[in-house]
């Protein structure tokens, strides 16, 4: 084996990783030395043994769930994410020793607490110290990776981009294959060497010193992914499939298992949104109860009818679901819709655009209030609570848009929509509303959250709702 090969052969977990190991360990077992103390609790021999079975737990656990993995380019909440699944495992380690060993009067219970809750971010801050750290090395030109990329098209630029706006990440571009690059302006638009064909790249490998090759090639190029695959593996540089996701509707896709196979879910299910619309929707209507007596109340008193009205909607796999509001129309309100509209064409010419009526006549007066402060729209959390809705999420549609607007225009678009719950609020609720004029802005504003959801986003978009509750915007 050639010494650059052997080099680039060198032992993945860097050594500052291996120190971080046990930092991380002894920390936690410092912690719990310095609560001890802290409470005034007598220091004995069962605690003594207790951090020998900690600094292991902590030892084999962060091992496991490979807390000292790279992450480079990853987001600071999925090493989180990943140290708290680590440290409840070793937290249920601890509490099968209290039980096989029916110890655990032996031991403070207010510390065990304590402790248990505040480890898993003490780990997380010196994570993050380490990672400013690295950082730091980082922009000073030390501790770089070097990558190629396997793919010259849009999907080779768009990988070259992404790593080229996380420049924390240390990972450095050398160059790009490619066996369809002719032209002097593709080259230039590079912005880096094209080092050669596809059929380069092994060779490239054994005589370069190359951490990680990205391919980027479109997925119908599968032979050529299979001859990279197959030929570099073993040539000391990781290597990452990088799909073409918005092109082939990968968007949120999960893998999942059937058995002995691995199967792609188009299917999103976002555990963290789930719980979010569960905690959040359970509060809204708990602490706003005796308001929605209120509203009920009001709207009996103001007409005839019932105080709720359920309208069926589009949710995920397209299947129907009966949406709930407030009642804000007249009983007879669909009836009375065909007259209208037959009516006037001016009004048929705004319903069919929008499928609303700014100046609707079959709205009650307490009704009008409703909307204009969206009230109207507070029994939608109970369909949150029965899964059929999401605190935030694309508008409720009926068939009629799915089949005219969203299937006809773009089937894509029909697809999206159908992968996820509907919202209670939304992009559309927050930035035009019904001011809206172009049905196929809905659209796209569906798609993009569809495409770009987050908790963090979410969180925007109800504090946005508040804000335009109260001034009334674009609401009628």
């Amino acid at each position: 084996m050639s010494p650059a090969l052997s080099w680039n052969l060198r032992e993945r977990t860097s050594f500052i990783y291996r120190i971080l190991h046990i930092i991380d360990c002894s920390l936690v077992c410092g912690f719990l030395w310095l609560l001890v103390r802290l409470y005034n609790v007598p220091w004995s021999t069962y605690y003594s043994w207790f951090l020998v079975v900690i600094f292991v737990a902590c030892f084999l656990s962060f091992q496991y769930f490979q807390l000292y993995r790279s992450w480079r380019g990853w987001k600071y909440y999925r090493e989180f994410f990943v140290i708290l699944k680590a440290w409840a495992t070793v937290v249920g380690i601890l509490l099968f020793y209290f039980f096989i060993f029916k110890i655990s009067e032996a031991y403070s219970r207010a510390v065990f607490m304590v402790w248990s809750f505040l480890s898993p971010l003490l780990i997380f801050v010196s994570h993050l110290l380490v990672r400013k750290l690295l950082r730091y090395f980082r922009s000073q030109g030390k501790n770089i990776r070097h990558a190629v990329i396997a793919g010259a098209g849009d999907l080779g630029m768009r990988t070259m981009q992404q790593l080229e706006a996380i420049p924390w990440a240390g990972i450095e571009v050398v160059g790009c294959f490619d066996d369809k690059i002719e032209s002097q302006e593709n080259l230039e638009r590079l912005k880096k060497p094209l080092l050669g064909r596809i059929d380069d790249i092994a060779p490239y490998l054994r005589a370069h010193d190359i951490d990680y090759v990205y391919i980027a090639l479109p997925m119908r190029a599968e032979r050529k992914i299979f001859k990279i695959l197959g030929e570099c593996r073993d040539l000391g540089a990781q290597i990452f499939l990088v799909p073409d996701l918005y092109i082939y509707g990968l968007h949120h896709a999960e893998i999942q298992s059937l058995g002995d196979m691995l199967v792609l879910s188009f299917n999103p299910y976002s555990s963290w949104k789930r719980f979010f619309d569960v905690v959040f929707s359970s509060l809204v209507l708990v602490t706003f109860f005796p308001l929605l007596l209120l509203i009920a109340l009001l709207i009996k008193l103001d007409s005839r009818g019932p105080v709720f009205y359920a309208h069926r909607r589009i949710t995920t796999s397209g299947r129907e679901f009966q949406c709930l509001k407030f009642r804000t129309m007249v009983v007879d309100a669909d009836k009375r819709l065909e007259e209208i509209l037959a009516a006037d064409p001016r009004l048929r010419e705004e319903w069919d655009k929008t499928y609303k009526l700014k100046n609707d006549p079959r709205i009650t007066r307490v009704g009008r209030f409703l909307r204009r402060t969206s009230l109207d729209e507070f029994p939608q959390f109970i369909n949150v609570l029965k899964g059929e809705m999401s605190v935030v999420g694309a508008r409720p549609i009926v068939g009629r848009e799915l089949e005219e607007y969203y299937k006809l225009k773009d089937r894509e678009s029909a697809g999206r929509y159908c992968s996820m719950k509907p919202g209670i609020t939304g992009p559309w609720q927050v930035t035009m509303r019904a001011d809206m004029k172009d049905y196929q802005e809905r659209i796209e504003l569906d798609d993009w959250y569809i495409l770009n959801y987050s908790l963090w986003y979410d969180i925007k978009i109800i504090a946005k709702t508040v804000w335009c509750v109260f001034t009334g915007k674009g609401a009628y």
